[in-house]
């Protein structure tokens, strides 16, 4: 079972679907497209409110001229130990200024939530067992301390000049 969650909590009637072989949208649902899918309709039409799954493998960048039309971009984690979408997020928020709803598909493991949190993504689709039933306890691991920039607000703890803590959303 997958079930989109937020730093709110659950969402219930979330409309967005990453199509398969084996699922596809209904018709009360929304497929978030694969990049060049989306590219190709974005440029047969003026449709908005659209949506894109990024896999590890595409470039970002070529959403550029479309990001005013997006809904949402679902940044792709297939694997625990493939950090690219955490590259993708970043360069979303950051550099592109992508403002919509930036989810999290895939392998979305409860540890790894507070690190996509700190790059931008803000809705997880979460079929994890474990984490699915911490998400319920609002068992929600934290990292307080870090040295890297974030798209989140960061405050300076002291000590070194490149330390940051954590600030509660």
């Amino acid at each position: 079972m997958t079930r989109i969650w937020r730093e709110t909590g659950f969402v219930e009637n979330d409309p967005w679907v990453v199509e398969t072989e084996e699922v596809k949208a209904t018709e009360s649902q929304k497929a978030l497209l694969p990049l060049d899918e989306l590219i190709e309709k974005a440029e047969a039409s003026n449709d908005v409110g659209l949506g894109v799954v990024i896999r590890p493998a595409d470039d970002v960048r070529r959403l550029e001229p479309y990001l005013y039309r997006l809904e949402i971009v679902a940044v792709d984690f297939p694997a625990f130990n493939d950090g690219r979408a955490f590259s993708h997020a970043s360069l979303l928020r950051e550099r592109l200024a992508y403002k919509n709803e930036l989810r999290a598909v895939g392998d979305v493991l409860i540890d790894q939530i507070p690190l996509m949190l700190r790059v931008g993504i803000d809705s997880f689709s979460v079929k994890n067992a474990t984490a699915l039933k911490r998400l319920e306890e609002g068992r929600l691991p934290g990292i307080p301390v870090h040295y890297q920039p974030t798209a989140r607000h960061a405050e300076k703890s002291g000590g070194y000049s490149w330390r940051r803590r954590t600030v509660p959303a």
